[in-house]
């Protein structure tokens, strides 16, 4: 494990830490950043819509997990930023391309109308290109004092979470379930694996990669990351049933409308919610060990969980 910055024998808990505070601080440093990265400039309608759907706020929960795992592993904000705002180029790209009347057919996402009510569908599948392709271009050049075996690992990685072993190839697999009332639980997490998880996942593995973690600290850290992205998305299926949209800034109960076999379905609201907790509390063991570095991630991790209630 890497270094603690703590003798204290008593383990440190996320009760200690405020989460508030660290993440409007990395949010206020991710936004200035990726207002930096995507400046306005010609052909000006698609930069426009690019800042349109980027800047829009959100917790940028990505982002900052790639920054908490840098840091955790000896580097630096500065080190992992150009990664940070790639994750959140490549998640807005999906915001983008999932709102559209082919996928789920939203009209609004953080609480403003989505992407293609504002500049049209033409313009929208294009931002999510441009977004995408962005992304790679950004990490390869923008990213300073790493190992460059470290950034190709990173790209890489990029790469296998947003494609067909990733986000797409649970999309596609979600889509085609749809309607489907026989859908299995095991299918299920698959789709969520892929869709929610794969990008989770490379979002905390990657800081620790610039940074040039152990293959050690790397494995318990993906081990975190898998479990509270499923655990992302079991909550993210409870709030689709009790929220509102003007808590969540998006559309509620588009799954019911489109006949999706969610967790909540299979196992009921109160079923869900254990499942959910017992994967953050999973989440956090695989952390043992990492000292008071740790914190931000146990207290993102609770804070996941926390959205049910």
């Amino acid at each position: 494990m890497v270094p603690t910055n703590s003798v204290d024998s008593k383990p440190s808990t996320a009760g200690q830490f405020d989460l508030k505070a660290y993440l409007a601080e990395r949010r206020q440093q991710v936004e200035a950043a990726l207002d930096q990265a995507v400046a306005l400039r010609y052909p000006e309608t698609l930069y426009e819509a690019m800042r349109y759907s980027l800047l829009a706020g959100g917790k940028r929960l990505r982002p900052i997990l790639c920054l908490a795992t840098c840091e955790l592993a000896g580097g630096s904000t500065a080190l992992a930023m150009p990664t940070a705002c790639a994750l959140e180029m490549i998640h807005t790209m999906s915001l983008i391309h999932d709102d559209l009347p082919a996928m789920d057919n939203d009209d609004y996402r953080r609480g403003r109308l989505t992407n293609h009510k504002v500049y049209g569908e033409d313009v929208a599948i294009l931002t999510g290109d441009a977004l995408l392709t962005y992304a790679f271009e950004h990490v390869a050049t923008q990213t300073q004092g790493a190992d460059p075996n470290q950034v190709l690992r990173v790209v890489a990685g990029l790469g296998k979470a947003v494609g067909g072993e990733g986000l797409v190839g649970g999309q596609i697999v979600d889509l085609a379930s749809e309607g489907n009332p026989d859908v299995t639980l095991e299918t299920l997490t698959y789709i969520h694996n892929h869709k929610t998880a794969a990008l989770l996942e490379i979002s905390v593995t990657s800081g620790a990669m610039l940074a040039g973690a152990s293959e050690d600290d790397i494995d318990h850290l993906r081990q975190y990351a898998q479990r509270i992205g499923l655990a992302f998305q079991i909550v993210d299926d409870i709030l689709d049933i009790t929220s509102t949209p003007e808590t969540l800034g998006k559309s509620v109960g588009k799954d019911i409308t489109a006949q999706k076999v969610t967790y909540p379905s299979l196992w009921g609201l109160d079923e869900s919610r254990r499942q959910a907790s017992q994967l953050i509390e999973a989440a956090k063991e695989s952390l043992a060990g990492f000292g008071d570095l740790r914190l931000p991630l146990l207290a993102i991790a609770d804070f996941i969980v926390a959205r049910t209630y």
